[in-house]
């Protein structure tokens, strides 16, 4: 006789929880009810309260939201592994983890809940919505309102609402290509950055740009080097809001993110009044596992392909690098080592713990939420505890 769903469902909760609380056992995923868009946010996200127990399915739920569901039943899986880290994560071994999911070969295998997850709230995305900005140009290039020709083509080329008079020495060169991958150059002291906020007005549309340009230090393009900021992925997005049809806000929403199925979402306005770019979407952790497909399958989701190949190699190639890591466009790259063996690593990463971890030699995605004071430890820890349970010991 095969467990039914209720059954592993019953096994997941004893597992994490040592005993049964009522209600537990219906084999569904802990969920926000009554859930309206306009309760998305990060303050509200706060305030959701702890799960009283995890909760981790070995058996999810086939939700026909484009992602095919699995099980850990092959005989090299070892699944007491597994369980025993999601027991650690459970209690609280691994910081303030909210969700953890694993997908193999585009099937997901587990998914479970801890703290504030809830599979219905979308989870707030720090800086990883850099990321999904990336797949939004590499979408619209795919469409035709851009070409790859245009990501080495200066930003003052696109954005004509600029003064150009008034901008900084060097400026004139920063192309999409530079600011897609953090070397645009731009060095604005934190003082003048709070004066500027203190007329918001003056930021709106490509005024955030014109400030960019405006009070930066002067540029040499020779002396240009990698800084992780939000004035690049803002240069990135007010280029799309120009070349798009309608807006950038509506061209997310209609072709990017409804494609893969994405509608329960949310995504903060800047200052510019377009899509923050830095930080600011709020996304829930199986549509994270679908932007990992999307880049894990080079472009296509569900047999349709959004974005072309050659736009996700150069996203996720080594732009610029050090011996810890790489950056692409506005993916990073680094390698986990288990056992004697080394494994490449594409992520989206977020601070708090938001990150999609993709493993391409092992067909192999990692999904996790949480709301830690840093970047916590899955970075690391997630690849060498999962990788030797799912493919053997190493």
């Amino acid at each position: 006789m095969q467990p039914s769903k209720k059954m592993f469902s019953l096994l997941s909760f004893l597992l994490l929880t040592g005993f049964l609380i009522a209600d537990t056992s219906n084999g569904l995923a802990p969920e926000v009810t009554d859930l309206n868009a306009e309760d998305v946010s990060y303050s509200l996200e706060k305030k959701i309260p702890y799960l009283k127990t995890a909760f981790v399915d070995f058996v999810p739920n086939d939700l026909d939201d484009f992602i095919p569901v699995g099980t850990l039943d092959s005989d090299s899986v070892n699944k007491e592994a597994i369980e025993s880290f999601l027991q650690e994560i459970a209690d609280e071994k691994h910081g303030n983890t909210d969700s953890f999911l694993i997908s193999h070969k585009n099937h997901l295998l587990v998914e479970s809940y801890f703290k504030r997850g809830r599979i219905n709230y979308p989870h707030y995305q720090m800086s990883i919505t850099k990321s999904y900005t990336a797949l939004a140009i590499g979408r619209a290039i795919k469409l035709g309102y851009m070409d790859m020709e245009d990501l080495n083509k200066p930003i003052v080329h696109f954005l004509k609402d600029l003064d150009l008079s008034s901008i900084a020495s060097g400026t004139k060169e920063i192309t999409l290509h530079q600011a897609m991958h953090m070397k645009s150059g731009i060095r604005i002291d934190k003082k003048i950055s709070k004066e500027l906020m203190k007329d918001p007005e003056s930021l709106k549309k490509q005024g955030q740009i014109q400030a960019y340009l405006q009070y930066t230090q002067p540029i040499k393009s020779s002396e240009v080097t990698f800084k992780y900021q939000g004035a690049d992925p803002s240069i990135a997005m007010q280029i799309l809001e120009v070349k798009v049809p309608g807006s950038a806000e509506d061209f997310i929403r209609d072709e990017l993110l409804k494609p893969m199925g994405i509608t329960n979402y949310s995504w903060q306005e800047d200052v510019s009044g377009l899509p923050k770019s830095a930080a600011g979407s709020s996304i829930c952790s199986r549509d994270m596992l679908k932007f990992g497909m999307l880049m894990m399958n080079k472009g296509v989701f569900n047999d349709q392909p959004l974005i072309d190949p050659e736009f996700i190699e150069i996203a996720t190639s080594a732009l610029d690098k050090n011996p810890n890591r790489t950056y692409g466009y506005f993916w990073w790259g680094h390698e986990v080592k288990v056992g004697s063996k080394t494994y490449s690593c594409t992520s989206g990463r977020g601070a708090g713990g938001q990150l999609i971890l993709i493993f391409p030699q092992l067909e192999l995605i990692l999904v996790t939420t949480a709301h830690n004071k840093g970047m916590g430890q899955m970075l690391k820890l997630a690849g060498q505890r999962v990788i030797p349970a799912l493919f053997g010991k190493i």
